[in-house]
C-alpha cells in the first residue's frame, strides 16, 4: 500500500468527479425551456456540448498567440454553434448567457459534500479544474462545496492535462508534488498527475455520461486509492 502519511492537500477534478454536470444541466434547461416556451432537445445539447469540450481547449493550446481563453468563453462559443446545429430557435443574447451560466449551477453527487466536509477536517481541499475561477466560485456557493481555496486552470493559463496545472497547484500550496493528492473520476487526469509525482485517488462515477457511458467505469491505473465514493475516500484518508 502506498505511504500517504505525508499528504497535506487534496485537489479535485470537478466536472463529473464532484458534480453531476449532465443531470444538472438537462434538468435545468428542461425546466427553463418550459417556462420560456422554448422547445429543444436539451439532452442532445448537453451531450453535444460536452463532446466538444476537449476540442475547444485543444484549440487554445494550438494557438498560444491568441492568448488564454477561459472556459466560460469557450462554452459560449460552442453553445452558439450547437443551438444552430440542433435547430433551437428563439434564443436571444440573454438566453444564451443563461444557458452558458448553467455550468455555474451544477449539483453535487450525493456523497460529495459530506465526504469533502470530512476530508476538510484533516486536509487542505481545492478544486483543480478546467473551469475558470468565477465558474468554480459560483458553483461552490450554489452547491455548498467546502473548498479551502479555488484553483483553476485559469491561474496557470494552461488546461489540464498540461503539466503546468498540476505542478502549479503544488507550487501555490508551497508543497512538493508528493504531498498533494489528485482526486478524479477520470483515469487520464490521474495518469497526468501521477507522472509528475502527485499521489492519486480514483472515485468512479459510472453514470457521469448517462446510460451510454463507455469510459472510466473503473480504475485503469496503479492509483494510490480506489474508492467507490467520497465517503470511502474520507475513511481511507483517516477522516
Amino acid at each position: 500500500m502506498s505511504d500517504l502519511s505525508q499528504v497535506k492537500a487534496l485537489i479535485f477534478d470537478v466536472f463529473g468527479t464532484v458534480v453531476d454536470w449532465r443531470t444538472s444541466l438537462i434538468n435545468d434547461f428542461t425546466a427553463w425551456g418550459k417556462k420560456r416556451g422554448i422547445d429543444g432537445d436539451w439532452t442532445a445539447l448537453v451531450d453535444g456540448w460536452r463532446a466538444v469540450y476537449a476540442a475547444s481547449m485543444d484549440d487554445v493550446r494550438k494557438h498560444p498567440e491568441r492568448g488564454y481563453v477561459i472556459l466560460d468563453v469557450l462554452h459560449r462559443r460552442s453553445l452558439e454553434k450547437l443551438v444552430e446545429q440542433l435547430g433551437i430557435t428563439g434564443l436571444d443574447d440573454a438566453d444564451l448567457h443563461h444557458l452558458t451560466m448553467g455550468w455555474h449551477r451544477l449539483y453535487p453527487w450525493p456523497d460529495s459534500v459530506g465526504g469533502l466536509t470530512r476530508l476538510k477536517t484533516r486536509y487542505i481541499l481545492s478544486p483543480l479544474s478546467n473551469g475558470n475561477v468565477a465558474l468554480l466560485t459560483e458553483m461552490a456557493k450554489f452547491a455548498g462545496l467546502p473548498w479551502d481555496l479555488i484553483m483553476s486552470a485559469e491561474l496557470f493559463e494552461h488546461y489540464k492535462p498540461d503539466p503546468e496545472t498540476y505542478l502549479g497547484a503544488a507550487r501555490l500550496l508551497c508543497l512538493p508534488p508528493e504531498q498533494v493528492m489528485m482526486v478524479a473520476a477520470h483515469n487520464h487526469d490521474l495518469k497526468a498527475a501521477q507522472n509528475l509525482g502527485l499521489k492519486t485517488a480514483f472515485v468512479a462515477r459510472p453514470t457521469e455520461y448517462g446510460p451510454l457511458q463507455k469510459y472510466d467505469l473503473e480504475a485503469k491505473g496503479d492509483w494510490d486509492i480506489v474508492a467507490k465514493d467520497f465517503g470511502e475516500l474520507a475513511g481511507r484518508m483517516g477522516c
